[in-house]
């Protein structure tokens, strides 16, 4: 069993529209942009981080707005909802200023005896809010919410599959233990992981596969702390027989990809070197930032991307 996983690096999404992706995540949620910059493989198209003042692993939602892009159709072999973690007094309020916000998808549950407040995004993608106690992540508290509300990070995410037995062992290699089962959800969480340490399975034997589109998870995104740790886990996930990437620089970490039983992508992530790598704290996502391979397109990038605000 692994022991360098400690939880979420990051989710990273598809979207229609970068600039209602941006206002959602800044304004409605309160977030950080802590980058902006392009897809490694298609950069006419961006790739946005939200997340806290620093981009610390466990907070960044990060997403990929393709202009136009249909709708995703939910389903199984996919992440169904991504959760946020708020202070546990918050959730009235949270309620309010989603409702007046006209924000699709409102609700409220409770799951392993927490209180959450469901909503969706612009593009239909699913998320909730988790009253928690003791998170002590410092908020970014920018985007004119109060720290008495504001998003603390991750708390986890779900997978929705038709059969969780494959990809429940795979949690278990991967570090995680099962903590909680609440009918047809099965509660993994890392020890002693970052506070974005849980991943609920939820089985659903008889759903249809996922479409990905617009509203979808594209992966999920895993934390160590360096690229030894990264190289052990490469290791044996190959050896136990993955079929895993080669390591793939990021420019504000390194990433390796592999493809889970019930279909969903895995990637695990490093926590260095953050995202001040090329512009200072201060300033972070303020300007748009380009791989070396891109910089040349700077002009036409600047001319035919969507402005963000």
């Amino acid at each position: 069993m692994l022991n360098q996983i400690k939880g979420l690096h990051h989710v990273t999404s598809l979207a229609s529209s970068a600039s209602k992706n941006n206002a959602f995540f800044t304004d409605t949620l309160g977030l950080r942009r802590v980058k902006q910059t392009v897809n490694f493989d298609a950069p006419d198209v961006y790739h946005l981080y939200y997340g806290d003042e620093t981009g610390s692993p466990g907070s960044v939602m990060t997403y990929f707005p393709f202009p136009m892009a249909g709708r995703g159709r939910p389903g199984v072999g996919e992440v169904g909802r991504t959760a946020f973690s708020v202070p546990k007094d918050s959730l009235d309020a949270w309620t309010d200023r989603l409702a007046m916000l006209d924000v699709d998808g409102l609700g409220r549950d409770t799951r392993f005896g927490e209180d959450r407040v469901l909503f969706d995004g612009p593009d239909g993608d699913a998320f909730a809010l988790v009253g928690t106690e003791g998170d002590a992540r410092a908020p970014w508290t920018g985007g004119g919410i109060s720290d008495g509300m504001a998003i603390r990070g991750f708390q986890g995410a779900d997978m929705r599959l038709r059969d969780e037995g494959a990809s429940a062992e795979l949690l278990r290699f991967m570090g995680y233990e099962e903590v909680d089962r609440q009918d047809n959800v099965t509660r993994f969480a890392v020890p002693a992981g970052n506070e974005a340490n849980v991943i609920d399975i939820e089985t659903l034997p008889g759903a249809a596969h996922a479409a990905q589109g617009a509203g979808s998870v594209h992966h999920i995104a895993f934390a160590v702390e360096n690229r030894a740790r990264q190289l052990e886990v490469r290791e044996a996930l190959m050896d136990t027989g993955y079929q895993v990437t080669p390591v793939i620089d990021r420019d504000y970490f390194w990433a390796i990809y592999f493809r889970t039983p019930g279909g969903v992508l895995f990637e695990v992530a490093t926590n260095e070197p953050g995202f001040a790598t090329d512009e200072d704290t201060a300033h972070l996502g303020q300007a748009l930032q380009l791989p070396s391979q891109h910089a040349h397109l700077r002009e036409k990038l600047e001319r035919v991307l969507e402005p963000l605000e």
